[in-house]
């Protein structure tokens, strides 16, 4: 009999998606504004609890929880599988949507068709939550697409400004292309496989078949080897890979990001910025270390595959340094603010893949630990200067001269996003860039320090110009009147920077109770993965 808390948890993608769908039925019945902020607060507070759940479910109870929709088995049917990896991320999505929905409420309150701003913004949960939970890479793709078609929309919200529009359709483009060629790879995977369930890529791709088995119990129905595995695993990593760093935004891939960001309300700025960008990471971290056992590279089941997941590590290395450099650079040249923190999205995404690429443990805590908090202070850093635009009405920071002053709540938000994200301490970035550091130094590749050193400083500088300007500057423009907004906004905006503070000087039992025992699901443990999908395939095989 199956647990109702798995029921619960699987269930969390597709309740989130009846929810975004119901409100525009709901929206032709009940004509208020009101009605829609409430249901767009309450939907993503449904969402966060099922997460919270998850979370504490996998982390406490049962790691990883396997769900079967229709009690269809592997590989026949879909099935959701929560680790400890993606149970994390998975609550840090639940509760910045949480946050976010609330804000959205008073900085769009003069804006029209508010109905369809949560519809989207309830629809790119359930994408994001769908492909953090999904086993199965078919699904993934439909997850994404779902992720996608709903960010499209909602940096086009401002449909009347040629900017959003044209962003909007650079990103629509650009995506289409990213998952076109994931679709191309979910080809080759289930010519080489004969399977898309993830838990079953991951067993195949493993040598040592019948250590396997004997310790999972399991029986050989799994077992189809051929050397089309290896070539068509190779090739499939390859476009799955390239893809995910378009979503990733990951150098050269990362064109489309600077404009579509900006363009987009400040909350979905937020939202794109903090957590969408990590779907990409997310992608890429499950396909190498579950799917093809980069921390492991020993049970590889055959040597081609070796060779391209080790080429792939260093690429996400080199990619990832050239990322982190040309945004710090030119973060400094910008004047508007929110294409300023743009940049710094890309920069902070270099320092992940790099932690990625490194394949060790130290690295791997580093760049979960990283991916954590720059989605908390990113999404701070977006909503604080959301704050400054919305009161003001300019993204210009010369025009936001003097504001700082007279918005010392949102100010003093702003300056500890902006110094977390730098890598100052007691902030969550330090910890995660010093492990970062470390982890370059444990590896033998010190040199390296000097990429997190050199683009952190160029951040800094930029970060100083807006905090200076807005604080200090004598203001260009009448400030009359101008104060900190509602506590619709400032209240989101102190949890988030009093989370900067807590998992900076909590990280020592974060890292301990909850990000390393993540790095162990995703990378360390492939049999804890593999043998809860297998037991459910030869449960329904009466075995």
């Amino acid at each position: 009999m199956v647990d109702p808390v798995h029921h619960l948890i699987g269930l969390t993608p597709p309740i989130t998606v009846a929810l975004a769908f119901a409100l525009p039925l709901l929206s032709l019945i009940v004509k208020s504004r009101r009605f829609a902020e409430v249901y767009g607060v309450s939907a993503t507070a449904i969402a966060a609890i099922l997460t919270a759940i998850a979370f504490y479910y996998v982390y406490l109870v049962k790691s990883p929880v396997v769900y079967t929709f229709g009690a269809w088995p592997p590989p026949v049917g879909i099935v959701y599988e929560v680790d400890k990896f993606n149970g994390l991320l998975g609550l840090v999505v639940g509760v910045v949507f949480l946050l976010v929905a609330v804000y959205s409420i008073e900085y769009l309150k003069h804006r029209s068709g508010i109905e369809w701003y949560y519809t989207l913004l309830i629809g790119m949960e359930a994408g994001m939550l769908g492909v953090l939970y999904t086993g199965d890479v078919f699904n993934l793709f439909v997850m994404l697409e779902v992720t996608s078609v709903t960010a499209y929309g909602l940096v086009a919200f401002y449909r009347s400004r040629k900017e959003s529009i044209e962003a909007a359709l650079k990103y629509a483009i650009v995506g289409s292309v990213a998952t076109t060629i994931y679709f191309i790879a979910l080809a080759i995977i289930y010519g080489s496989y004969a399977t898309l369930n993830m838990a079953q890529i991951a067993f195949k791709t493993m040598s040592k078949v019948d250590y396997f088995f004997y310790l999972i119990g399991g029986d050989r129905l799994w077992i189809t080897y051929t050397p089309m595995i290896a070539v068509g695993g190779a090739a499939a990593l390859a476009l799955a890979l390239w893809a995910f760093s378009v979503k990733a935004a990951i150098f050269p891939n990362h064109f489309w990001l600077p404009d579509a960001h900006p363009a987009a309300p400040s909350p979905i700025s937020a939202i794109l910025s903090g957590l969408l960008v990590k779907v990409g990471v997310y992608a890429i971290a499950r396909f190498l270390y579950t799917l093809f056992h980069a921390a492991q590279p020993e049970v590889l089941v055959d040597s081609a595959l070796k060779y391209v997941v080790e080429a792939t590590l260093y690429a996400l290395i080199v990619l990832g340094a050239l990322s982190a450099l040309i945004a710090g650079i030119l973060m400094v040249a910008q004047s508007d603010i929110k294409r300023l923190i743009a940049y710094s999205t890309i920069m902070h995404i270099g320092y992940i893949a790099m932690g990625l690429g490194l394949a060790t443990k130290l690295g791997l805590e580093a760049a979960i630990y990283h991916t954590i908090n720059h989605a908390v202070a990113k999404a701070l850093l977006f909503l604080a200067a959301g704050a400054f635009i919305h009161v003001v009405g300019t993204r210009n920071i010369d025009e936001l001269s003097g504001v700082g002053r007279l918005m010392p709540i949102t100010t003093l938000t702003f300056i500890i996003a902006a110094f977390s994200l730098v890598g100052l301490p007691p902030f969550n970035g330090f910890v995660s860039k010093y492990l970062l550091y470390m982890a370059f130094i444990e590896k033998g590749w010190a040199p390296l320090t000097a990429i997190i050193v050199i683009s952190s400083s160029f951040a800094l500088i930029a970060y100083v110009k807006i905090i200076y300007g807005v604080w200090l500057k004598a203001p260009v423009k009448e400030l009359k009147g101008i104060k900190d907004p509602s506590p619709i906004i400032t209240i989101p905006l102190l949890i988030l920077a009093f989370a900067c503070v807590f998992l900076g000087i909590a990280s020592p039992y974060i890292l301990d109770k909850v990000i390393t025992p993540s790095v162990v699901d995703l990378a360390y443990n492939p049999l804890n993965y593999v043998s809860e999908a297998l037991k459910i395939l030869t449960q329904a095989l009466g075995g």
